[in-house]
């Protein structure tokens, strides 16, 4: 916030939200209808609105809020906007600051134009949160090991679990109840396929029942305990037979792509150099990779992202620092083919490289 000279943030996200004060109600919910936000200032009490006083939270105070989403406003909106610019106005009063220059995060443009009619001057947060969130403390390097845990856990009950009559959602259900039955929150996607519906990649689960000789494929996408995400993949074989020539190509194919550049990362190595570094996609699969070789983690997936080569350059100029998280991704499946192969693993850039935070073995049968 100084390096951007703002007097304070006005935050929405539940996940910024979350980071900022530890306030964990209606997460989704407040994803689409927000009804909180939290004023930040740079210096000041830290004070959250909400619908409703009481939900519990690490900031310095509670106050009833404005309407921001049309769900709470209504017609009403455009005055609420005005209302909440008039409270920010009066805040930066409180604070005893001069500064006008106020950092806003995902709202509607009513909210903006009310405070630049105020004489405010208003710039993107999202810069901000992002940054300041990029470099993981120990703490929680230590959630983001538990949530894994949990992820592994229960991905073995969903290994257990595939046996014949078994559908996709059944086995998805399993992964989501362990994470539940843990405390932990939600999946942003239910990324499960089988059979002819993992190639391409990206279909959810559905009641297709699994059959022998399928690959299974899955992408944890987890919320977790405390909050902190897990982001895994793996793809299985389901079957007492031997895998197919094709699908253990595929597979080693993909496991190939991970193992190379997951040996690439290290602190100070800058998102270009990884573009240029990492494992050459043969052409027959570049039409359905993956939309990215790597990108960050916390609460959710977040910055940096590295696309590959043949998607275009690196939107930004960084490097990999220690202390951050990231997922490493890999799908191998040509355009048109029954099976497919999707991978992800999950790390910590360490001093002195990485350290894998997911441990889950991957499928022999594939890798023989």
């Amino acid at each position: 916030m100084r390096q951007a000279d703002v007097a304070m943030c006005v935050l929405v996200s539940p996940i910024t939200i979350r980071y900022a004060v530890d306030y964990n109600s209606y997460p989704l919910f407040q994803s689409h209808i927000p009804v909180t936000y939290l004023f930040l200032p740079l210096d000041g009490p830290i004070t959250l609105h909400q619908g409703t006083v009481g939900h519990r939270s690490s900031a310095d105070r509670s106050r009833t809020g404005r309407p921001m989403s049309f769900f709470e406003g209504g017609n009403e909106l455009a005055e609420g906007a005005r209302l909440l610019a008039d409270d920010i106005v009066g805040f930066l009063s409180e604070i005893g600051t001069t500064n006008r220059k106020v950092a806003v995060e995902y709202v509607n443009p009513s909210l903006t134009q009310a405070l630049l009619q105020r004489g405010l001057e208003v710039i993107d947060a999202v810069d901000i949160v992002e940054g300041a969130r990029v470099i993981k403390s120990e703490d929680e390097m230590a959630c983001m090991r538990w949530a894994c845990a949990v992820a592994e856990h229960g991905i073995a009950r969903m290994q257990e679990a595939m046996a014949p009559g078994v559908t996709e959602a059944q086995l998805w259900g399993i992964l989501n109840y362990t994470n539940l039955a843990n405390h932990g929150g939600w999946h942003e996607g239910r990324m499960l396929a089988s059979g002819p519906r993992i190639n391409p990649w990206l279909q959810e689960a559905t009641q297709r029942v699994i059959e022998p000789g399928d690959l299974i494929g899955f992408d944890t996408d987890m919320v977790g305990p405390f909050g902190y995400f897990c982001d895994v993949s793996r793809t299985f074989y389901y079957g007492k037979g031997r895998p197919t020539p094709r699908q253990r190509e595929l597979y080693r194919y993909a496991y190939d792509e991970l193992q190379t550049n997951i040996k690439l990362i290290r602190p100070g190595l800058s998102m270009r150099a990884l573009q240029e570094s990492a494992w050459p996609v043969p052409e027959e699969f570049r039409a359905q990779a993956y939309s990215c070789l790597i990108h960050g983690v916390g609460m959710c997936d977040e910055y940096p992202q590295v696309k590959p080569s043949f998607r275009g350059p690196v939107a930004y100029d960084a490097t990999l620092e220690a202390g951050m998280v990231i997922c490493v991704e890999s799908y191998i499946g040509a355009v048109g083919e029954r099976d497919g192969v999707k991978l992800e693993e999950q790390l910590l850039v360490t001093a002195d490289g990485y350290e894998l935070m997911s441990n889950y073995p991957f499928d022999e049968r594939l890798l023989d």
